[in-house]
């Protein structure tokens, strides 16, 4: 881990461990010694890469956006690239980067301080966040950006999807995968639609833009009505990286405080 001050920051280029993969990561909290005991974490997941060989590039800005988070929420925020993407090692599937989630909220639980842990996603990583919390009772709540209700366009057409995949960088090995049919059969039942109402009554933030060519705000509706108590924020005129979105960024950091004041 390679320290750094930025700002009233102290972040780090860290790593975690996922089923054996080493994954990149960044650490971003409050100055060592402004943290009172029980500081919340947040856990930060990018989405699935667009583009010819586009994961290398995967979740570049996220770092960013976690010192942001950390500076003004006062949170304790770790992002990391998930397998296949940036700097980590391993191959894409969806069963995969569920535990690649779940690994990113053991390391946050186990940093010094933080008692309680939250996710944020974008696009899959927002619809992954959801399913992950779904099956794990230590996460407090979830904030999803662009999040799709469910991969079955993916799962429409597996074969060509594997293609892409390979083509954009995410799985690297030829070999990969062994178990073509489970990777497949994953892409089926990893459902954030079903999951959305598992996660009741903890809370789920929903953030859409209105103009989002990618994923339709139908699906952020459809995931609002399976929780039953989720808040849905539609951004007039946004696209698809809400990230990027002042607005949205605003309304994600009143989120975090009503979560701590709650």
């Amino acid at each position: 881990m390679v320290p750094g001050r930025v700002g009233t920051l102290f972040a780090m280029r860290d790593e975690i461990v996922s089923e054996g993969l080493r994954l990149a990561a960044h650490l971003a909290r409050p100055t060592p010694g402004g943290e009172a005991p029980g500081r919340p974490g947040l856990v930060l997941c990018h989405g699935f890469p667009n583009g010819p060989k586009s994961a290398a590039a995967s979740g570049q800005t996220y770092p960013e956006l976690a010192d942001r988070l950390a500076a003004e929420a006062g949170w304790t925020v770790l992002t990391f690239n998930f397998r296949g993407t940036g700097n980590s090692q391993g191959d894409f599937s969806l069963g995969g980067w569920l535990q690649d989630v779940k690994a990113a909220v053991d390391h946050v639980l186990a940093t010094d301080r933080v008692e309680d842990v939250w996710l944020c996603g974008a696009s899959t990583g927002g619809s992954l966040a959801i399913c992950a919390a779904a099956e794990d009772a230590r996460v407090r709540g979830v904030v999803a950006l662009s999040a799709r209700a469910d991969f079955d366009d993916w799962a429409a057409h597996p074969r060509r999807f594997l293609e892409h995949a390979r083509d954009i960088g995410v799985i690297r090995n030829p070999r990969f995968p062994t178990d073509p049919e489970t990777w497949i059969r994953e892409l089926r039942e990893t459902r954030p639609l079903v999951l959305a109402e598992k996660l009741a009554p903890r809370p789920l933030l929903l953030i859409q833009g209105s103009d989002d060519d990618l994923v339709p705000a139908l699906d952020a509706r459809a995931l609002a009505d399976c929780h039953g108590a989720a808040e849905l924020r539609i951004i007039q005129g946004a696209g698809h990286r809400l990230r990027h979105d002042p607005r949205a960024i605003a309304v994600l950091l009143g989120w975090l405080e009503r979560q701590v004041t709650a």
